[in-house]
Order: C-alpha cells, then sequence, then structure tokens
C-alpha cells in the first residue's frame, strides 16, 4: 500500500456544513464542527468514559428531577455543531429530535478533558453559553479541578465556580445535590 499525502481543499459556508453532514466516521470517533473547523476525535479512554457514567448516575440518583442525560447528543450551537460527553435535558425531551437539535431545553451540558483541552476551555464554553445553555460542567483532568459555569450573558458565562477533585460542587436547581466531584478524576 501506498500512502498518499494530504490534499487541503477549503471549503466555506454552506459547502463546509454539507461536508460536515455528510463525513462518515469510523465506529467510536465524533466528529464536529467548532467555529468553521471539522474536527474529528477518537474514542475516549477508559477514565474520560467513567467521569461521564458516574456524572450520570449521580444525576440519576440525587436530582432533585427526572432528568435525562444523553451522552452523543448533537446540538446547534452559535459556535457550530458541538456533540457534549453528556447533555442533561428534562425526561423525554430529545423523544422525536433528529441527531442534530437545537438547545432550546438543554438545562447542563458536560465536558471532560482529553488530549486539547482548550476547546472544551475556551471555543465550546463560549459556545454553550451563546446557546443559552444554563450549565456548563467541565470535568478539567489536566487542572484535575471541575469548573461549573452559570448565567449565561452575551456569548458567555457571568458566574462560575471552581473546586479541586475531591471537594463537593453544588449544582442548582433543577439539580438542586452537591456532586461528589472525586470519582471524576
Amino acid at each position: 500500500m501506498v500512502a498518499m499525502p494530504a490534499i487541503e481543499h477549503p471549503v466555506s459556508g454552506d459547502d463546509l456544513l454539507q461536508t460536515f453532514l455528510n463525513l462518515d466516521t469510523p465506529p467510536g470517533y465524533k466528529a464536529e464542527l467548532i467555529e468553521g473547523e471539522i474536527v474529528v476525535t477518537p474514542p475516549p479512554d477508559g477514565d474520560h468514559e467513567d467521569a461521564i457514567a458516574r456524572f450520570s448516575r449521580a444525576v440519576a440518583r440525587h436530582a432533585a428531577a427526572d432528568l435525562y442525560v444523553s451522552g452523543g447528543k448533537g446540538l446547534i450551537t452559535p459556535g457550530g455543531r458541538f456533540i457534549p460527553d453528556a447533555t442533561v435535558a428534562p425526561l423525554g425531551h430529545f423523544r422525536a429530535q433528529d441527531s442534530w437539535a437545537q438547545p432550546s431545553g438543554v438545562l447542563l451540558v458536560l465536558e471532560v478533558t482529553s488530549t486539547g483541552p482548550q476547546k472544551d476551555r475556551d471555543v465550546k464554553r463560549r459556545g454553550y453559553a451563546a446557546a443559552g445553555i444554563p450549565c456548563y460542567l467541565l470535568i478539567d483532568r489536566s487542572r484535575a479541578e471541575a469548573v461549573l459555569f452559570t448565567d449565561p450573558v452575551d456569548g458567555d458565562y457571568a458566574a462560575l465556580i471552581q473546586v479541586p477533585f475531591g471537594k463537593p460542587l453544588d449544582l442548582p436547581a433543577p439539580f438542586s445535590f452537591a456532586l461528589d466531584t472525586a470519582p471524576l478524576q
């Protein structure tokens, strides 16, 4: 087999969106359109998946309301088309929705950092805020902390709470419980 060099073919606007929507990614990979760039990421490592599972379990056990945690819901945001590691909405909210949905009604999105955490810390944070998602929870493994961003205003979050792993993080209503961050690291 002969390896062929990559050839760049710049596309923009509607062509870029159509190219993105027509991608055929390998099983387990996820493709996102982030600020005009197609980003394809490999399947997450076990610790990444464990953090998501533990968060989902905590929501199911302790939230004051019946909430649904989706592990792969595509959201259309002003910053692009993002697939959060977890998306939380009222029970039944995602029924009959397409694979790419508007973010209205989403209560919280969760991202767990991997090898390139800057997009989670900056671009995705602003995209989720611009979409009006009330809460963005970032499990920042390289900084060993959990960060809860709330109160989206003018394309960013006006408030944040940072706690080192091991300290509880109070989640607002309708969650209304203290999230144990120790198992999320």
